[in-house]
């Protein structure tokens, strides 16, 4: 694996693959890899013929009170995860290499990203992963860039910005990756003490909660957020957010029918958790399904 730190040297080290015909695969990330990064890039290598893995840590995403700083770090960790896992291209670059003195420009997305993470974190959020997401794809180039779906809105807002733009790269999201005990895997799970890290176990059994009721014929929104809203409230979370959406376009739902969103978002002790499930109502065949899909691929 070769890790490298300029814009201009990611493109050098690409342009001779390139050449040759062969398929790049982008996988960005802010680092503290987890294996749910790691499960990106395996299905990056089984798709792709290079695999390129951005670790870059993007100060335009954070709040002003969000933990920027604390954001876990260690380079050297990453790159033997990376390089074990298959990456052939790590691109560490500075804040400065990727927002060089004057930059100025903002890609925002309306609509979808005012709601949800973007309601409670503000637009601002938003704007940072499009803008910095925007930036690894013009400078990757990649024909396929890989994210996972415990980010569903970052998924669909990262879909937006390639259609609007007319950015030719295939969008893949990838199914969540647990922990044993259920929770999803995060890079903000290392902020859990052990207490905190019991307690956050309930956000999965909330999702299940809701899917449950969902089978037994409870298909209306305020059923559905009342069953998982009551697992939540017997950990003592309170929900930052607890919502049934379209995992389309993210319009309020008052009903799951052929496909819902149920996203949650909760602080449990000094971590802010995010997770969703998608629901699916009992069709006329008695078959019914929640797991999981990812969107339509990006044209």
């Amino acid at each position: 694996m070769r890790i490298v730190r300029s814009v201009a040297d990611v493109r050098a080290a690409l342009r001779q693959a390139r050449a040759a015909g062969r398929s790049i695969g982008l996988v960005p990330t802010m680092g503290a890899l987890h294996d749910g990064h790691l499960s990106l890039v395996r299905e990056a290598r089984t798709e792709t013929d290079v695999v390129v893995m951005s670790l870059f840590v993007n100060p335009t995403q954070f709040g002003k009170n969000e933990d920027l700083a604390a954001y876990p770090r260690s380079e050297e960790r990453d790159a033997a995860l990376a390089a074990a896992t298959g990456v052939d291209i790590l691109f560490a670059p500075t804040v400065a290499e990727m927002y060089p003195d004057g930059f100025s420009t903002t890609i925002h997305v309306s609509g979808i990203t005012e709601v949800l993470c973007g309601a409670t974190r503000g637009a601002s959020h938003f704007d940072g992963v499009a803008t910095v997401v925007t930036k690894l794809l013009q400078i990757v180039g990649p024909d396929a860039a890989y994210f996972g779906q415990k980010d569903a809105q970052q998924v669909l807002v990262i879909r937006r910005v390639v259609r609007d733009l007319d950015i030719p790269v295939r969008v893949v999201a990838c199914p969540t990756v647990r922990e044993a005990d259920g929770l999803a895997m995060s890079s903000r799970n290392a902020y859990l003490d052990p207490e905190s890290r019991v307690r956050a176990r309930a956000i999965n059994r909330a999702l299940d909660a809701a899917e449950a009721a969902v089978r037994r014929g409870r298909t209306s929104a305020a059923g559905v957020l009342s069953a998982a809203r009551a697992v939540l409230a017997s950990a003592g979370i309170e929900p930052e957010y607890l919502e049934l959406r379209s995992p389309d376009d993210l319009r309020e739902l008052d009903e799951v029918g052929d496909a819902a969103l149920l996203a949650v978002a909760a602080q449990v002790g000094p971590a802010r958790l995010i997770d969703n499930r998608i629901l699916q109502a009992i069709g006329a065949d008695g078959s019914a399904a929640s797991l999981t899909r990812s969107p339509e691929p990006a044209t």
